[in-house]
């Protein structure tokens, strides 16, 4: 059995976004095209650039990946994955409040809307059922996913952290 893994000295090889668009009950997620997750159902994001805030570098990916721009974007919590290869990455989680725009596919995503009650979990990272419904009640969370692959094999999250590490 493997020793658990320290995440307080965690240093991620990335730092990344995601972006949830929702509006008059419904998410504005991506069918990945190419990347990490690729053919996976997920929202936009992507790495954050050196120099580049947090916020700035959702904004830039939802527009790069599906050609609109969000507005009221909220920090919602922060993702820790860790991937038994080596890989890791520290993301931060935001919820927009509308978009500029009509989503359009690109290069990298399909967009797709969903209503709250029927996001497709079973075509998403195992991870996004275990904090994403409680994320969407308004709840700020910090998560702790290790991956083989695609496949999960252990996760930890605590809701309301004080405070985000990712600015």
């Amino acid at each position: 059995m493997r020793a658990p893994f320290d995440w307080a000295n965690c240093e991620a090889v990335d730092r990344a976004t995601l972006c949830f668009i929702v509006r008059g009950g419904e998410i504005l997620l991506i069918r990945k095209k190419r990347g990490l997750g690729a053919g996976k159902i997920n929202g936009p994001g992507g790495r954050i650039e050196a120099g580049e805030s947090a916020v700035a570098a959702a904004v830039r990916e939802v527009q790069e990946e599906v050609r609109v721009t969000p507005f009221g974007l909220e920090m919602k919590g922060e993702l820790f994955f860790r991937f038994v290869d080596g890989y890791s990455i520290h993301c931060a989680v935001f919820f927009a409040g509308g978009c500029q725009g009509e989503p359009g596919e690109t290069d990298e995503a399909v967009p797709l809307w969903y209503a709250l009650d029927a996001i497709p979990y079973s075509e998403m990272w195992a991870d996004d059922r275990l904090w994403l419904p409680g994320a969407l009640e308004g709840k700020t969370f910090a998560a702790y996913f290790e991956f083989d692959g695609e496949n999960l094999l252990h996760g930890e999250f605590v809701w309301g952290p004080e405070r985000f590490f990712i600015r």
